[in-house]
């Protein structure tokens, strides 16, 4: 059984195939509301800032030029500029402070605390494969982008995400297989 690779899904999409878009949702939804959840407090801030990152995904498809073999990373940066751009990203209360039907859903924490693995992973890479992840996964830089800036070829950056890419997604995906 082979899968699908993300730009067969993507190119799909920029045909105008809509299940392409099922088939995006179902693989990376799961991950875009744990994500999502460290960035708003809200259920219903959640599922439409995971709902505008698919919408931008579909709209965006026909440009989009993956660099690598998966769209995750442009997904994440894509969610937290909806997020932060809609002024989502709340004053955090504890949940002990909270009457109990506020409270913060279950897994909220574990969102939270695989998140924090994240950045912990991010920070504990060598300087130049750290600086080349806060470019390109948290600040929404283009691989070229990030290249110029840093003085390597699009080549070696393409290579250091890859390679980053595949050690953080084990931190950020739940270990299915």
């Amino acid at each position: 059984m082979t899968t699908e690779s993300d730009e067969s899904i993507v190119r799909a999409m920029a045909a105008g195939d809509k299940s392409a878009l099922a088939r995006a949702f179902d693989r990376y939804a799961p991950t875009l509301t744990r994500y999502a959840w460290a960035l708003a407090d809200d259920r219903m801030d959640v599922e439409e800032i995971v709902q505008d990152a698919f919408l931008t995904l579909w709209q965006r498809a026909s440009t989009l030029e993956l660099p690598a073999d998966t769209v995750l990373p442009w997904l994440l940066v894509v969610c937290r500029n909806h997020a932060f751009n809609a002024g989502r990203k709340r004053t955090k209360h504890r949940a002990d402070e909270l009457p109990e039907t506020l409270a913060a859903p279950e897994g909220h924490d574990e969102a939270r605390e695989r998140l924090r693995w994240v950045r912990d992973e991010i920070a504990a890479l060598p300087e130049l494969d750290r600086r080349i992840c806060e470019l390109c996964l948290l600040e929404g830089h283009s691989y070229a982008e990030a290249a110029e800036l840093l003085g390597l070829s699009v080549g070696a950056v393409t290579q250091r995400v890859s390679r980053n890419r595949r050690r953080l997604k084990k931190v950020v995906m739940h270990d299915e297989h």
